[in-house]
């Protein structure tokens, strides 16, 4: 989501720094956590063998996002294909758009409204929390000082987040089935166990509270919600025609 959400769908977190500008990949959310680049480099690699300069950075991303939840049990949605790759990034842009684990949920609907998105689409896309591993660093205020959680939960995250060090030290976001992708996510935040304090924001007896409920009573409607997001997401101020480039390297311009 990450990926899709802070410039456009155009693969602009995936440049390295350079004399000409900062990356994306030092951002606050993005560093330490945004990780598989080496996987987009593979494919990248394989596609300029067998057709080169055909297939941009950006549409591997949204190909590789749609795949990797459906390898995972989650929905398959149409991808458009066809956009370019940007020749910059912008790190500012990065640390200001993209809400951090430690938003309120007015800020949650602040930002993806910022980005042509409702509350309800931004729960859907939260719901990509399912899978995937967060750092300690992200979650120790919130196993630790916060009221709105299990505590047998909290104790179990203890062990592996310290109060002090183990910044690093990862736990899977949704603890419940970690390489599935389900509604088990929204379950969890029912049972006051989101990992992030962001996440718990969604279930906390404000607006969303209804669309939680839905999602994890109803795997199928979560499912094609998640799908239509995703689509737009994937279609988020995308560069086409002369616009951009299509890299040789995902890291680096031409």
């Amino acid at each position: 989501m990450i990926v899709l959400f802070k410039q456009g769908c155009d693969a602009s977190v995936l440049l390295d720094d350079t004399s000409s500008f900062t990356g994306e990949k030092t951002a606050g959310p993005n560093a330490g956590s945004l990780r598989g680049f080496d996987v987009i480099d593979t494919i990248k690699s394989q596609l300029e063998n067998l057709c080169p300069n055909v297939v941009s950075c950006a549409d591997i991303v949204v190909v590789a996002a749609r795949d990797s939840v459906v390898k995972l049990g989650g929905p398959s949605w149409a991808v458009q294909l066809g956009r370019r790759d940007s020749t910059d990034a912008n790190l500012n842009s990065a640390n200001t758009d993209l809400p951090g684990p430690d938003t309120d949920l007015s800020g949650l609907i602040a930002a993806f409204d910022n980005k042509g998105f409702t509350a309800k689409e931004m729960v859907a896309l939260s719901g990509a929390h399912t899978i995937g591993q967060a750092r300690c660093l992200f979650f120790r205020n919130r196993i630790n000082n916060e009221d709105n959680i299990d505590p047998t939960f909290a104790t179990s995250l203890q062990a592996n987040c310290p109060t002090t060090g183990g910044d690093d030290n990862l736990s899977p976001i949704d603890t419940t089935t970690p390489n599935t992708f389900d509604n088990a996510y929204y379950q969890n935040l029912q049972n006051k166990k989101g990992l992030f304090h962001s996440d718990q924001q969604l279930f906390n007896g404000g607006s969303t509270d209804d669309d939680v409920d839905q999602y994890s009573s109803d795997p199928s409607s979560f499912a094609t919600d998640f799908a239509n997001a995703m689509i737009k997401m994937g279609n988020l101020d995308p560069l086409t025609g002369t616009n951009g480039q299509i890299r040789v390297n995902c890291r680096a311009i031409n």
